[in-house]
C-alpha cells in the first residue's frame, strides 16, 4: 500500500510540476507572441480553465505528500517528504495570498474591459508563478530523493 501511495503522489506532483513548468516556460510565451489581443485572451481562457482545475490538484497534492508522510513514519526517508509536503504547503499559500487574486481578475479580461495595467498584472503573475514553480521542483525533487 505504501509503495502504491509514493509512486501516485509522485506522479501527481510530477505532472503538476510539468503543467506549470509549461505555463511558465511555453504557454506564456507562445500567448506573448500572439497578434493583438489573442494573447490576452488566451491567457483570460487558460485562468479560467486551469483555475478550476488547479486548486484540486495542490490541495490533493498536499494531502498525498501528507499520508505519505504519516503512512511511511517509520521508514527512511520520511524527512523528505515532510519538508516537501511543508514546500506544497508552501505552494498552497503563495497560490491563495499571490497569484489567484491576479488570476480571478484576469479571467474576466477582455480587450474592452481589461485596465490600464494589465501588462503589468501579468508580469507580476509570472514572477511569483516562477517563483512557486521553483518550490515545486524542489518538492518534486525532495519526493523523487526519497522514493529511491
Amino acid at each position: 500500500m505504501l509503495s502504491a501511495l509514493e509512486v501516485i503522489t509522485t506522479v501527481v506532483v510530477g505532472v503538476m510540476v510539468g503543467v506549470e513548468f509549461s505555463v511558465a516556460f511555453v504557454m506564456n510565451r507562445i500567448f506573448d507572441a500572439l497578434p493583438e489581443d489573442s494573447g490576452q485572451l488566451g491567457r483570460a481562457h487558460g485562468g479560467r480553465m486551469l483555475g478550476a482545475v488547479m486548486p484540486f490538484w495542490y490541495f490533493g497534492s498536499v494531502a498525498l505528500a501528507a499520508a505519505w508522510a504519516v503512512a511511511g513514519r517509520h521508514h527512511s526517508g520520511t524527512g523528505l517528504v515532510v519538508v516537501a509536503a511543508g514546500l506544497l504547503v508552501l505552494t498552497v499559500l503563495m497560490s491563495v495570498l499571490l497569484l489567484v487574486p491576479i488570476n480571478n481578475r484576469s479571467k474576466t479580461w477582455t480587450p474592452e474591459n481589461r485596465p490600464e495595467d494589465w501588462k503589468e498584472q501579468m508580469n507580476r503573475w509570472e514572477r511569483w508563478h516562477y517563483v512557486r514553480v521553483a518550490v515545486l521542483i524542489g518538492a518534486f525533487t525532495l519526493l523523487v530523493t526519497a522514493l529511491a
